[in-house]
């Protein structure tokens, strides 16, 4: 029984550690490369952060975070945070795929999607339609928006576990002190 709680706590660390890896170079992504990304299923789309970053650093009660939100931002107070070690623990992102929008907030400790937003649906159904085409539509909407976020991430795990990921890191040290 502790060996299991010893090994649920050990893979929640990794897994979380992971998540804020995965979130920090996403950022990076957006700023350096555009957030262009190439799929072979997709082809070319991309990414930027919506309007809110959250970073977070410190242990139990010395915990510490700082938040950049609102239209136009800058990050500065998040990009400040990671520079002396706060990790990205939540990230709001914008998918832009064949000309129409997904945006969700993303939790690094679990993967988990909040505010997900498709591209619009017409709610208007004209008289030789099918009523449930509209909610087929909806569904296939959330999953390609899932399906582009799954490339990016595959693209990461590629890069995080193959000998490469030290110049990656060494390129995110740059870019950190080039503001």
């Amino acid at each position: 029984m502790i060996d299991d709680i010893a090994m649920d706590i050990k893979t929640q660390k990794i897994s979380a550690s992971l998540g804020e890896d995965f979130l920090t170079w996403l950022w990076f992504k957006t700023e350096k490369d555009n957030g262009v990304f190439e799929s072979p299923t997709n082809g070319v789309f991309t990414v930027v952060l919506g309007d809110k970053v959250v970073v977070m650093g410190g242990e139990g009660e010395f915990k510490e975070s700082a938040m950049s939100s609102g239209k136009n931002s800058s990050f500065k107070e998040a990009k400040q945070g990671l520079k002396v070690g706060k990790k990205v623990v939540l990230a709001k992102l914008i998918i832009e795929y064949n000309g129409e929008e997904w945006s969700f907030a993303i939790k690094s400790e679990d993967f988990s999607f909040f505010s997900f937003k498709t591209p619009k649906v017409s709610k208007k159904i004209n008289e030789d339609e099918d009523p449930d085409g509209k909610f087929f539509e909806k569904l296939y909407l959330i999953e390609k928006g899932v399906e582009l976020f799954d490339e990016i991430f595959k693209d990461f795990l590629k890069k995080r576990f193959d000998p490469i990921w030290e110049e990656e890191v060494e390129e995110m040290r740059k870019w950190l002190m080039t503001d």
